[in-house]
């Protein structure tokens, strides 16, 4: 078996759905539509030997019309982006309407739901408990963001593609690479579809002037770059998201639903509420923290794909939690260059953010971005500080160019070939973690090995 692929022995849920799927992947241009008529699961996946799903027909979207959403996840993220969605509105800058969301969590849905009416008035919002399903079963949204936990992110993506919308990710992109590879098939043989991965510091102005700065080979060939996110806290990483009392399983969670493509599990209101510490379901600092940091890397360096990847850690401080507390990675790149990336959620102090070249460095800790040559290149490579602009808010302008994206049809810049990447990058590097080897990735054949 490949190893970039899941054991179905250890997922059996996971191996059925995906069996269930690629049946509806052979079907082809009969696209979503047939598949939800006929009670089939949307959201086909890449069989060896079977063609990739078709997605339903895009909804046409006239100049100047509200772009109707849906959202699927009202948990903390899900409900702020609905509330910054809504004041984008309120301050002229986009005209977009949030008129349905779902989750497993009545609590959180309704919660969502208040928010959206009151912030919307005149606006039909409709909520859908339990399933995301029949949300996308409209037949009336322009795009759909997905704020699901990670182990959910692969699933409702494609099926939302497939519904024919487009579609804002949460980072990181999937749980795991496997999962990528089939959602990066689906994108690539919908091409008028547009998905944007949820990695807003990708719009930063500095990762910009610095990829200028390396095009016009001011600092030679960049060899190696580092990068870190880094926190601190008294009671553990992740223990600040609240147990609400009152949640009951089949009363007002759907557990079940929750669990989804991981099968199904005793209900558990702490794994519920905090995820992110456990190994099934998040790869924890890498993915959640790290993604930030190493994307926007990508944009200014242009690396190429990973091809090599070794991380080394452990539990330090944090013991009760199953995911790493420190985590150091080693990542190295198809174009020759090296990728040295520290997480830590026991010490804050991180490294410096840079890119180092043959000639000169470039600095990236503040706003600004920061040449200086190296020591034998300082008749050569001129010191200079390039003044950025401060944009505000790049999480608001990472979603109006998803939402420029749904109106003009441009492609994201965080689009589905650099969450591939990036998913290599945490997928190898979790494995390399957890059993302590190194792995390569072959961007040819998209495989990986334990080396």
């Amino acid at each position: 078996m490949n190893e970039s692929q899941t054991n179905p022995a250890e997922h059996p849920e996971v191996s059925r759905r995906r069996f269930l799927l690629g049946l509806a992947a052979a079907a082809g241009a009969a696209g979503v539509a047939g598949s939800l008529a006929s009670g089939a699961q949307p959201g086909a996946r890449p069989v060896a030997g079977r063609p990739v799903a078709k997605a339903k027909p895009r909804l046409p979207l006239a100049e100047g019309e509200p772009i109707r959403m849906g959202v699927i996840g009202t948990g903390g993220m899900g409900t702020s982006h609905c509330d910054a969605f809504c004041s984008l509105v309120k301050q002229g800058r986009e005209n977009v309407q949030i008129v349905a969301i779902s989750d497993v969590c009545k609590p959180r849905l309704e919660n969502a739901l208040r928010r959206c009416r009151e912030h919307q008035p005149g606006v039909q919002v409709d909520a859908y408990y339990g399933s995301h399903r029949q949300l996308l079963e409209r037949g009336d949204l322009h795009g759909v963001l997905i704020a699901s936990p990670e182990h959910w992110h692969e699933v409702h993506a494609v099926d939302a593609l497939l519904a024919g919308t487009d579609v804002y990710l949460e980072k990181p992109m999937t749980l795991r690479l496997d999962e990528a590879l089939r959602l990066r098939e689906v994108v690539l043989a919908n091409p008028e579809l547009r998905l944007q991965v949820g990695t807003q510091m990708t719009n930063l102005p500095k990762y910009h002037e610095a990829r200028k700065v390396i095009a016009s080979g001011t600092i030679g060939k960049p060899v190696w770059s580092q990068t870190s996110y880094c926190r601190n806290s008294r009671d553990g990483e992740w223990n600040y998201y609240n147990i609400d009392p009152n949640w009951q399983d089949g009363v007002n969670i759907d557990w079940r639903e929750w669990c989804g493509p991981l099968g199904e599990q005793a209900w558990d209101p702490v794994v519920y509420a905090r995820w992110r510490r456990y190994r099934k379901y998040s790869t924890g600092i890498i993915g959640d923290l790290l993604v930030h940091v190493l994307t926007p890397m990508l944009v200014a360096i242009e690396p190429g794909w990973p091809t090599r990847v070794v991380a080394s850690g452990g539990h330090y401080i944090d013991k009760a939690m199953e995911n790493h507390d420190q985590v150091n990675i080693n990542i190295e790149f198809d174009s020759g260059h090296t990728m040295v990336l520290a997480g830590s959620t026991a010490n804050e102090v991180g490294l410096e953010t840079m890119i180092r070249g043959h000639m000169g460095n470039i600095y990236l800790g503040g706003r600004n971005c920061v040449v200086r040559p190296e020591r034998i290149y300082a008749d050569d490579v001129d010191m200079q500080t390039i003044e950025c602009e401060d944009i505000g808010n790049d999480q608001d302008v990472h979603r109006l160019k998803w939402l420029e994206c749904i109106r003009t049809r441009v492609q994201p810049d965080s689009d589905i070939e650099q969450g591939t990447k990036v998913m290599v990058m945490v997928d190898l590097a979790t494995r390399s973690m957890w059993d302590g080897g190194a792995y390569e990735f072959d961007s040819k054949t998209m495989q990986t090995r334990k080396l």
